[in-house]
């Protein structure tokens, strides 16, 4: 179990129910939290989401991350410390196009540093694939990752949010900004192409596929072909299958959603899907879709399997969404443009989270060498 909100823990001491708390997790997502909460500044506490990408490091034998403090880990390699931020170098001003992880990041932290920033999101609402992934079972406290820093954005009298607010080339050129940041997003492949495909899989005409960014009408039964193996493909499974659908999961690992195994979650992933029925077939290759056909190829026998299915899912490998980077590049006198977070490279929201502030952190800054961890001579 863990603790996350401050009213909670002082409760539970001030009630008698425990006498002190020791909160790993939520101290790792915010280090001052007991500073914050001594200061009654509750609501600018960076709250754990439990996604366990700090226990995922551990496992992994990797320098320790965590989603939503990009600091951690960084604080002697790269001198980044939690609360503080050098001041800007100039009076430039950024547009930030993209209200996901990485542009949120970005525009909070360039504008802790003092840069006039305008952050443009297509949508209504902020949050970037955040909106997606916090509706699925169990990662309903994933939202705090857009929450804490919509919540910041809006404490910074120069920083300007604008929703509903699609970005062409020619708009960010007669914006005017001094640099551009996209943080454009990426989408799922509709190809097959994951980690274990390499290759597009022929998919006939008449196939019905989906993907986790297009759902559309799904039939009764579905196969969701996992080549992800972290938690989209079984957290869609949970869902369908709760919905009332039939799934069934095909995935080219050899067990349920393999990465969870680093966040400590795999057991409880696949203790869900089997409770509630899912058919689970484990080492396959996806090799074709040919109508409602999907012909699998087992990582051992090499032998065929054919699944019929009224809709398949592939939750498989993901492209940037990298047009309006392009398109911009191509126009004479486009501004400094940089590509951060998914539309660079997609990944963790972690990694997302880290470009951003990466970039922030960077911005017309004389970069120190990255210090190694051993001792002065």
């Amino acid at each position: 179990g863990r603790f996350t909100s401050p009213e909670t823990m002082l409760r539970q001491v001030r009630d008698g129910i425990l006498d002190f708390i020791g909160a790993a997790r939520p101290s790792i997502a915010d280090p001052f939290l007991p500073t914050k909460i001594r200061q009654g500044r509750e609501d600018e506490i960076r709250e754990c989401i439990g996604c366990n990408i700090c226990r995922s490091s551990n496992n992994e034998a990797v320098p320790i991350r965590c989603t939503q403090n990009p600091a951690m880990g960084e604080e002697w390699r790269r001198g980044w410390h939690p609360e503080r931020i050098a001041t800007a170098a100039s009076r430039k001003k950024v547009l930030v196009v993209g209200g996901g992880p990485a542009g949120l990041e970005a525009a909070a932290a360039l504008g802790r540093r003092g840069y006039e920033v305008a952050l443009a999101e297509a949508g209504r609402e902020l949050g970037g694939r955040l909106l997606q992934e916090s509706r699925l079972p169990g990662l309903s406290t994933w939202i705090r990752v857009r929450d804490h820093r919509q919540l910041m954005l809006e404490k910074l009298a120069h920083v300007e949010i604008f929703r509903e607010s699609a970005m062409t080339a020619d708009d960010i050129l007669s914006f005017g900004a001094d640099h551009v940041v996209l943080a454009t997003g990426s989408r799922w492949r509709r190809d097959g192409i994951g980690i274990a495909g390499i290759r597009p899989v022929p998919i006939s005409t008449d196939a019905v596929i989906a993907t986790p960014d297009e759902l559309g009408t799904l039939s009764d039964l579905v196969l969701i072909y996992d080549d992800d193996h972290y938690f989209m493909g079984g957290a869609l499974a949970e869902m369908l299958s709760r919905a009332g659908h039939r799934v069934i999961y095909v995935t080219s690992n050899a067990i349920v959603s393999a990465w969870t195994q680093m966040t400590d979650e795999q057991y409880l992933v696949e203790e869900r899907l089997v409770g509630l029925g899912v058919e689970i077939r484990v080492s396959h290759t996806l090799r074709a879709i040919e109508g409602h056909r999907a012909i699998f190829a087992h990582a051992l026998s090499k032998g065929e399997a054919e699944i019929e299915a009224g809709t398949i899912l592939l939750v498989t490998g993901r492209v940037p969404r990298d047009e309006l980077a392009i398109e911009l590049l191509a126009k004479t006198g486009a501004p400094s443009v940089t590509l951060i977070g998914d539309c660079l490279s997609p990944g963790l929201i972690a990694d997302a989270v880290y470009g951003g502030h990466r970039f922030a952190q960077e911005f017309e800054a004389d970069v120190p060498p990255l210090r190694r961890e051993r001792p002065e001579p």
